[in-house]
């Protein structure tokens, strides 16, 4: 199908978005293939409100046996990401947004396998179909659902990103990645590795 001429505005691509997550979306993320793909983010006018409590500091020993590469910790419940660097001198605390519903939650061991600045997107085969009108490719920038950086994950379409709609913070509002305001994407960005061990709970 072609796309609609000029670029893709952000009221449009939101307003788009909010359709889509309001009720077409029907397989988690891992079901839909295509390389180099990601999810987009729901309208914030339609979730939930933003979490203020369980945002507390955490120790690393219950979650991972060292601190090679440095370790992050994704708390789905609270909505919040840790940070300890290898040597145990760094400790940080961000608020993030995390997965809209459950079904697009995943948790378990994964790992950092490539870092972009100024990361583009491109939607799913299966997004493209429901959406024809969106485009095939976002480069980076103000309109970009992946904000200024991106950590990419082991798992397909999985990413710690950045985002330019600082409402999303603190809730439910991604199907599947977890996102950062871009300052603090900016800062994780430059201490983790490739090979940063990560956790979601």
């Amino acid at each position: 199908m072609s796309r609609a001429p000029g670029p893709l505005s952000r009221r449009h691509f939101l307003g788009a978005t909010a359709a889509t997550a309001a009720g077409v979306i029907a397989t988690p993320l891992l079901a839909q293939t295509g390389p180099g793909t990601v999810e987009v983010e729901r309208d914030v006018t339609q979730v939930v409100r933003r979490n203020a409590s369980a945002f507390v500091t955490r120790d690393w020993q219950p979650y991972f046996d060292n601190l090679r590469n440095g370790a992050i910790l994704v708390d789905i419940d609270s909505r919040a990401l840790h940070f300890w660097s290898e040597d145990e001198s760094v400790y940080k605390l961000y608020p993030t947004s995390v997965p809209l519903s459950e079904d697009l939650t995943r948790r378990g061991r994964t790992s950092v396998i490539q870092k972009v600045e100024g990361p583009s997107w491109a939607p799913t085969p299966a997004m493209k179909r429901r959406n024809p009108e969106w485009p095939d490719f976002v480069p980076p920038g103000p309109e970009n659902p992946l904000g200024t950086h991106a950590l990419y994950l082991s798992w397909q379409y999985y990413r710690i990103h950045g985002t330019h709609d600082t409402r999303k913070i603190g809730r439910r509002s991604s199907n599947g990645c977890i996102g950062l305001y871009n300052e603090q994407i900016s800062e994780l960005f430059a201490m983790a590795k490739v090979g940063t061990q990560v956790l979601l709970i």
